[in-house]
């Protein structure tokens, strides 16, 4: 278990224990899982856009998440406080308080641009090729670009295995891509899941390195995110159209109510939390249960087909990103 705490040693990275860590991302990716299955029978009863749902999911998480927060606060007070920014600049051990919230603001901002990437492009992708295909290659390449980041900006090496692995998961969209002769499999989808995997992967590096310095507050760093997510996409999303035209009404808040709360406010609460602690590679490997649990739900709850070219590519795909699992299980070196 041990490995799979941040090799520099910082201690920082540690304040919430290991095994709740890895709890917390397990609910996650288990969660993310049925985000998508969502937005697909909202597609079927209404004409709501990817962009208006990205919003809605983010403006309504963001109120749930700001409704839980004096919860979350007394929780917290029981736990070590992490030491204040507010020392004497005489001292020169800490930064003023101004440059910490500066550095806040700059994180806040760039999270919740990455969210919004990830969220809005995925949901694009469901909409244009299907439920099963989106979340297989965003949760597929997403492991792929994560070692590559972790590489140029960590210093991690790849090492043999993991460049198989990087191999086989581009060998797998190449299977995807060459089965899009019918309609199960859309080129502009795959290319939408790809954007969303960027996102998704930038967040979790930035999430990981900036939990190495300690202090990180989860819920707040979501809020946060929400926020600024919800900022940047209000323009699109009205120009897409922000109310739905449906002949099922409460459907539709139904299943917007819910992708808000469990997949949004709660999974992404516990996502914060848990990638600031666990490594970026652990944290890839845990949300393949995301595009698991997707297919599953596309194939069995929403009816898409399972054809034999998307299910040799989920497969390849997948045991690509079990084998860089594996080669980072064995004990890679960090760096070199």
């Amino acid at each position: 278990m041990s490995s799979s705490v941040s090799s520099s040693g910082d201690s920082a990275a540690v304040s919430l224990p290991l095994a709740r860590a890895l709890l917390y991302l397990v609910v996650a990716g288990a969660a993310w899982g049925t985000a998508g299955a969502a937005a697909s029978l909202i597609y079927r009863i209404s004409d709501l856009g990817p962009v208006a749902l990205s919003f809605w999911r983010c403006a309504a998480g963001l109120a749930l998440l700001l409704a839980a927060r004096p919860l979350l606060r007394r929780r917290a007070r029981s736990a070590p406080a992490p030491a204040t920014t507010t020392a004497s600049p005489a001292l020169g051990e800490q930064a003023p308080a101004p440059e910490a919230l500066r550095r806040k603001a700059r994180r806040t901002a760039i999270t919740g641009f990455g969210l919004a990437v990830f969220q809005t492009a995925y949901f694009a992708a469901v909409s244009a090729t299907g439920l099963a295909v989106a979340t297989v290659v965003t949760l597929g390449a997403g492991p792929v670009l994560i070692a590559l980041g972790a590489r140029l900006t960590l210093g991690e090496r790849l090492g043999r295995g993991g460049a198989l692995a990087v191999m086989g998961a581009l060998a797998g969209l190449g299977v995807l891509f060459a089965g899009g002769g019918g309609s199960t499999v859309d080129p502009r989808g795959v290319l939408l899941a790809l954007m969303s995997a960027a996102g998704y992967s930038a967040m979790t590096l930035l999430t990981r390195r900036w939990g190495r310095d300690g202090g990180a507050d989860a819920s707040a760093g979501a809020v946060g995110a929400f926020a600024v997510t919800a900022v940047c996409l209000s323009p699109f999303a009205v120009a897409e159209g922000l109310m739905p035209h449906s002949a099922d009404p409460v459907g539709v808040l139904v299943l917007l109510a819910y992708i808000a709360a469990v997949p949004t406010a709660l999974a992404y609460a516990l996502y914060f939390a848990g990638a600031a602690v666990v490594r970026s590679a652990t944290v890839s490997v845990i949300m393949l249960l995301e595009p698991v649990s997707a297919a599953a739900l596309a194939v069995v709850l929403l009816g898409e087909p399972l054809t034999v070219t998307t299910l040799a590519g989920t497969l390849l795909m997948l045991a690509s990103v079990t084998g860089l699992a594996l080669a980072e299980a064995r004990g890679v070196p960090a760096r070199g």
